[in-house]
Order: structure tokens, then C-alpha cells, then sequence
């Protein structure tokens, strides 16, 4: 699908991947509708901003109405969810699904129709390697994350033929942004990854209509087949490496942010 002139709706334009995405939809001519909770933050980036809080029905539904038709959904919106189920409210778990979850669900069915009804446009939701590898402390985030993997892949079933493409883009430990940069902890990786390497593969799934895109380094992607094919021994390997001590000290780090 070509970008230029497209009108892109993208959340989470506030935090630094929807901004690398923001400039990187910039550059090649898209009309941006950005939606975060920074007012500030949103205002510096091109485009019209709208401030709402995804976890809030009311400011979904406001979303929808104020920004009329959309060519381009991508969903980045996310909350961490990490720490142990049992440390959370009823509210906090709310909160989590409905900006990581339920709010993509909801602006999906707000504007698919007109998409579709078009004969163009693209849904593109930002899951993450949480999305295919299990993650200890961090239930609630890939409970999101899988589910995000789960509804693009029936979703894309469901609208072929219609000229509405989807896309799901998971990245691993991003430098700069996401689950990093919020908790200061590090994931050893031998190949870094950058808030514009997910800007690209957001391109890369919108105009080439890919369904799956990882952004991560050769180990996590390998990591992931190895979940789907054998789980117990990958999450031996898991131990081994000490994802469990990473896991827990970027928990602790994220207690504020629920």
C-alpha cells in the first residue's frame, strides 16, 4: 500500500518507537494523526495531535469520532505489565489489557469498515518477541502480546480479498525505547536493535502487505522457534541464560508505570 497521503492514525505516538515511527511516516508523505498521553511530547512530532488515554472507553470512542477516516491504523500503545499476577488490582490488569489489547481491538472495529468500504487500507499492531516467547514476570504483557499475534493473524484471514492488509510487528529488546529504556536494565544481545529498526519494518509490513516482521537479533528469533517447537527445554535455556534475574530487576523498575 503506498503511504503517501494515506491518513495514519498511530498511538503510542509519545514514546520513543511511535516517534521514530512518526518521523519515519513523515518522510514518506503520510497525513499523521498521533494519539498519546503527553500533549507535549506529541506536539513536537508532524502532524495533529489528540491527547486520550487508551485505557479509557470514553476517549476511545472521542478518538474515533474526532478523527473522521483513517487509510492506516498501527497500534503501538503499551504498558509494561510486568511483575507477578497476583502484585496487581483488578484495575491495574484493566488498565493493561485495555491499552495493550482491547483499545487496538476497538479502534480495529471503529475503522475497518470504512477501509474496507474504500478498498484500501492497512492494520498494523506492534506485539513484541513477548508475543511468542513466554516471559517470566511479565504475564500480563504477553498475555497482550500473544493475543495481539492471535487477532492480526485471524484478522488478516478475515479481510482477504478486501484490499485491507495487516501486519504484526515484534520486536526484541529495543535500544533507546520500550521496556529498556523505562527500566534501565539491559538484555545482553550480540546484534543491538533501534527505535528505526521497527520504524522500518512498520514500512516494510505496510507497503509490502507483510504479515510477520521480528526485530531482534538472530538468538531471540531462534529463542522463539524453539518456544513453539519445545517449550519446557526452551525455557530450561531461558534459566540458564538468566532471564529470570533480568526479568525480575525490570519488574522492580516498573512498579510506577501500571
Amino acid at each position: 500500500m503506498q503511504i503517501a497521503g494515506s491518513r495514519v492514525l498511530l498511538t503510542g505516538a509519545s514514546g520513543g518507537l511511535g516517534r521514530a515511527i512518526a518521523l519515519a511516516l513523515d518522510e514518506r508523505g503520510a497525513h499523521l494523526l498521533l494519539t498519546g498521553r503527553n500533549r507535549e511530547a506529541l506536539e513536537q512530532l508532524p502532524g495533529e495531535a489528540f491527547v486520550a488515554d487508551l485505557a479509557t472507553p470514553e476517549d476511545v470512542a472521542a478518538l474515533v469520532q474526532q478523527i473522521g477516516a483513517v487509510d492506516i491504523l498501527i497500534h503501538n500503545a503499551g504498558l509494561p505489565g510486568t511483575g507477578k499476577l497476583e502484585t496487581y488490582s483488578h484495575g491495574d490488569i484493566d488498565r493493561v489489557l485495555d491499552v495493550n489489547l482491547r483499545s487496538g481491538v476497538h479502534l480495529t472495529r471503529a475503522l475497518m469498515p470504512g477501509m474496507v468500504e474504500r478498498g484500501r487500507g492497512h492494520l498494523v499492531f506492534i506485539s513484541s518477541m513477548a508475543g511468542k516467547i513466554p516471559v517470566p514476570r511479565a504475564s500480563l504483557y504477553s498475555a497482550t502480546k500473544f493475543g495481539l499475534r492471535g487477532f492480526a493473524g485471524a484478522l488478516r484471514d478475515d479481510l482477504r480479498g478486501t484490499g485491507v492488509g495487516v501486519s504484526v510487528v515484534f520486536p526484541g529488546p529495543i535500544e533507546e525505547a520500550g521496556l529498556q529504556a523505562d527500566s534501565g536494565v539491559k538484555t545482553p544481545t550480540p546484534v543491538k536493535r533501534y527505535p528505526k529498526d521497527v520504524a522500518a519494518a512498520v514500512i516494510k509490513g505496510i507497503e509490502k502487505n507483510k504479515p510477520e516482521l521480528t526485530v531482534a537479533d538472530p538468538i531471540q528469533s531462534f529463542g522463539a522457534v524453539m518456544a513453539a517447537l519445545a517449550p519446557e527445554t526452551a525455557a530450561r535455556a531461558r534459566r540458564l541464560v538468566g532471564i529470570d534475574k533480568i526479568a525480575e530487576k525490570t519488574a522492580e523498575r516498573q512498579t510506577d508505570k501500571r
